[in-house]
């Protein structure tokens, strides 16, 4: 991977941006993508929809990556200065004490705990953040009931891998990215959607598609491993290839799209694996869906420790899938 591709990843990663307050991200997002396409709009719920034009009877192609990422917001604030939260999206209780966290402002905290017997009490009621403050007034003065939190981590290099916060789904943004930054020679149109509210009910992915109703949609995410001590069973692996979904808890893949990018894997030598998860779902979920039904199908990217604040995935597989997509637009489309 080269530096440019990582410092992409970085970026994007450690940009703010829970469900429902995705502006910044959105924002760089649109600072690097703007040159490879000829239009780059906003819809009304926050999608930032960028359109690279095709030639007269090529397909409309949606290439889906949601941008939002898992957070806390704040839901009462203390006589001592101390916020109570609840989460949005899946997030853990258990993952998230001593963590610290960001709001958009500038402001930041760490998230403690109360006393507890017995770990089964390890719940959100339990916890509150700590942003310094010495009263209500001062915490008042910095954070609102109703702000929204982020994790406080940098995205680093641990040799071929990379360990960041909101991988899930930064890493298929970069994806998306890097897909219309190499794909040379495509006369379908492109319609690469960075999706809003993923984590919360893929809300996003599904009035874009409404809107756009394209003739495919791939999404990219990240997937689970089987690949860690006692991990789950499942044949999933870092360093492995790009992952192939054929069924989650949202969605059968279609059949022939998906037969049609393991033959674009074949064809181009990139490493695949194939993936069922047995928990869990992507904005094809939604696109597949959506008015008359659109074949629909994912590319996921390997990740351990999902939805976390210290995510891990393997740049070998992110080119993967980078090559993978870039074969999929650059090809016929035909299933």
């Amino acid at each position: 991977m080269t530096e440019e591709v990582f410092q992409l990843i970085k970026g994007v990663t450690e940009a703010f941006g829970p469900s429902g307050s995705e502006e910044p991200v959105r924002e760089f997002i649109k600072s690097r993508v703007k040159e490879y396409v000829d239009e780059v709009r906003t819809d009304p719920l926050g999608n930032l929809i960028c359109v690279r034009k095709g030639q007269a009877g090529g397909k409309k192609v949606l290439l889906d990556a949601h941008m939002d990422e898992i957070g806390l917001i704040v839901t009462h604030v203390d006589d001592k200065g101390f916020l109570r939260f609840s989460n949005i999206g899946g997030v853990s209780p258990y993952t998230t004490v001593g963590e610290r966290v960001y709001f958009a402002n500038g402001t930041t905290g760490v998230v403690g705990i109360e006393k507890v017997e017995d770990p089964k009490e390890v719940r959100f009621e339990k916890l509150f953040i700590d942003i310094g403050a010495r009263d209500k007034a001062e915490a008042e003065s910095r954070v609102r009931v109703g702000d929204m939190a982020a994790f406080l981590r940098n995205a680093e290099r641990m040799g071929t891998r990379i360990v960041s916060k909101a991988l899930d789904d930064r890493i298929g943004c970069a994806v998306v990215v890097e897909t219309l930054r190499r794909a040379k020679s495509t006369k379908h149109t492109i319609y690469a959607v960075f999706a809003v509210q993923e984590e919360v009910g893929l809300r996003g992915a599904r009035v874009a598609a409404f809107g756009i109703e394209p003739d495919v949609g791939i999404a990219v995410d990240v997937t689970r491993t089987g690949d860690t001590p006692k991990g789950i069973t499942m044949d999933v692996s870092l360093g492995k290839g790009a992952a192939i979904k054929v069924k989650d808890a949202s969605l059968i893949c279609h059949p022939g799209l998906r037969k049609y990018l393991e033959k674009i894997a074949v064809e181009r030598n990139i490493p695949y694996q194939l993936e069922v998860l047995e928990a869990g779902g992507t904005d094809s979920g939604a696109i597949q869906i959506t008015k008359a039904g659109i074949p629909a199908a994912v590319v996921s990217v390997p990740c351990r420790y999902i939805h976390t604040p210290s995510e891990v995935v393997d740049e070998n597989d992110v080119e993967a899938c980078i090559n993978l997509l870039v074969g999929a637009v650059e090809s016929p489309l035909e299933f």
